[in-house]
């Protein structure tokens, strides 16, 4: 008799220490990147892919000259004033690679309030909504994008990641990051 009673009673622990870890897990993973930080976006001109190489392209040499100019920022307020004075500098460089790549597409590079779609990444979920960015899309602006953020410097850590990391030591690294940046 009593050990049928220490099974159930085991079984329902169990099930109830199952739940509140599947509840705290979903929970930590909701929101990771404050409001407050500031994301960088490219979009393609269409989903071919030839205009999704032109966005990755496009895509790696601005994030080469955006390291290179916000690699003394160290808050948000710089962040935007470099951003807010090189956006004419990075229409150029985008420019010139599209030439370079003897591609001709319209090209609108915009810093300010802009939308972005929800993204799921490493098992994070980025909820949709209107964010502070530095867009550029290249022609139409009608193919898939790809984006991170710029402050706290989370471009740096994609630039530089080891796939074969988990998405724990991910997590980790962004809470660390947003800690430094805005605690």
């Amino acid at each position: 008799m009593k050990g049928g009673f220490i099974i159930k009673k085991t079984i329902i622990i169990g099930t109830i220490i199952l739940i509140l870890v599947s509840l705290l897990n979903n929970v930590s993973e909701e929101v990771i990147i404050p409001k407050s930080a500031i994301r960088f976006r490219v979009i393609a001109n269409s989903n071919s892919t030839f205009d999704q190489n032109i966005k990755l392209k496009v895509r790696d040499n601005l994030q080469k000259q955006m390291n290179s100019v916000l690699k003394e920022s160290d808050s948000i307020e710089t962040s935007r004033n470099i951003l807010k004075n090189n956006t004419l500098l990075f229409e150029e460089n985008v420019n010139n690679t599209l030439k370079n790549l003897n591609v001709k597409q319209k090209v609108d590079v915009n810093y300010g309030m802009n939308y972005f779609p929800e993204k799921v990444y490493k098992g994070v979920t980025y909820k949709k909504g209107n964010y502070e960015s530095l867009v550029v899309k290249l022609g139409e602006g009608k193919g898939d994008n790809w984006w991170c953020v710029l402050f706290p410097p989370l471009c740096l850590l994609e630039a530089e990641e080891d796939e074969a990391k988990e998405k724990v030591e991910y997590k980790f690294f962004v809470k660390e990051l947003i800690d430094k940046y805005f605690k």
